[in-house]
Order: structure tokens, then C-alpha cells, then sequence
């Protein structure tokens, strides 16, 4: 009878630990599944952001919003050395708002506005060829967080483990408490 308990036991643990270790497999599609390539052309893996909080924001070099560079890129400096990351993603897909070359758009950002944190080369946030991250962070991601992008510097804030936990719409400031309460919370995680 011993062996036998023991051996259901084992049987027990072993399927347990299978189970555990294909979790991974299993689930969908993440944040850190995706490459894009940088505003410099190079394909930039979003897995080496693993473990940092992430603030991804598709942006536009001529959108009343566009101010918001200068609230993300104070944001960034004050916590970049706790974990965080934002992530620019450049669009034209509202009202034609970022009609430059990935070198114009890289070359407004840093001398107008002295960005340093990463930006990607441009991107479609909607329609027919949206990027896929952003077909993934619309629809797949969280269904908190899911729906159509209305318009430039909307905001979506990623854990440390790669889930997609809020989104803030262009209105919200990256400055705003809720935006600012939220990355700190994540921060200490």
C-alpha cells in the first residue's frame, strides 16, 4: 500500500511540475513577444525590457499633445534608475500629425524636446495595418485596457512581468497623480 501511496504521490508532483513549466506555452502573446524596429532602423527585441516597469506611448511631432514629450522625458529621468522605461512609438495616423521620416521625427524630439528615452521607428496604431503590438495591446492585452486608440499619446503601463495594466488617454498628462501614483506602485513591486 506504501509504494503504491507514494507512488500516486510522485505521479502527482511530476504532472504538477509539467503543468507549471508549460504555463508559459500556453499563454498568449505578451509585451516582451514582439521586436520593432528602433527609430535607427535596428530590430529592437521589447524582451530586454524584461523586469522594468514600461510606459508605451504612440506619439506625433505636430499634435497639440506633443508637449507631452517633455512631461514623458521628466518622467523617465526621475525614474528610469528604479526600473522605469518609456517607449515612443511615432504615428500618422490622426490628422496626419507625424508626417516626418524616422530621422526628422528623431532628430524634432531631441532637440526640441531632449528626448533620450527609446523611440521606435514609425508605427500604425489603427486600421487596416496596425502594428501588431498595438493590435495586441487593443485587443488581446487586457480587456481593462482594450478598444481602439482615439488619438496620439494615449498610454499603456506594463508591470515588471509584462502584463498590461492601465491605459491613460491622450488628456491624461504622463505628470498627472494617476499616472505618477500608478508607475511609483509598480516601482516597488
Amino acid at each position: 500500500m506504501f509504494v503504491r501511496d507514494s507512488r500516486v504521490r510522485m505521479l502527482t508532483i511530476l504532472v504538477g511540475l509539467m503543468l507549471l513549466c508549460a504555463a508559459p506555452l500556453l499563454a498568449g502573446p505578451g509585451v516582451y513577444d514582439f521586436t520593432l524596429p528602433s527609430i535607427d532602423g535596428s530590430p529592437t527585441p521589447l524582451a530586454i525590457y524584461k523586469g522594468k516597469v514600461i510606459l508605451l506611448v504612440n506619439v506625433a511631432s505636430r499634435c497639440g499633445f506633443t508637449p507631452q514629450y517633455s512631461t514623458l522625458e521628466s518622467l523617465y529621468e526621475k525614474y528610469k534608475d528604479q526600473g522605469l522605461v518609456i517607449l515612443g512609438f511615432p504615428a500618422n495616423n490622426f490628422g496626419a500629425q507625424e508626417p516626418g521620416t524616422n530621422v526628422e521625427i528623431k532628430t524634432f524630439c531631441t532637440r526640441k524636446y531632449n528626448v533620450t528615452f527609446p523611440m521606435f521607428s514609425k508605427v500604425s496604431v489603427k486600421g487596416d495595418d496596425t502594428t501588431p503590438l498595438y493590435q495586441f495591446l487593443t485587443q488581446k492585452a487586457n480587456p481593462a485596457v482594450a478598444g481602439e486608440i482615439k488619438w496620439n499619446f494615449t498610454k499603456f503601463l506594463v508591470d515588471r512581468n509584462g502584463n498590461v495594466v492601465a491605459r491613460f488617454e491622450p488628456q491624461v498628462t504622463p505628470d498627472s497623480p494617476e499616472v505618477v501614483e500608478k508607475v511609483e506602485k509598480l516601482l516597488k513591486q
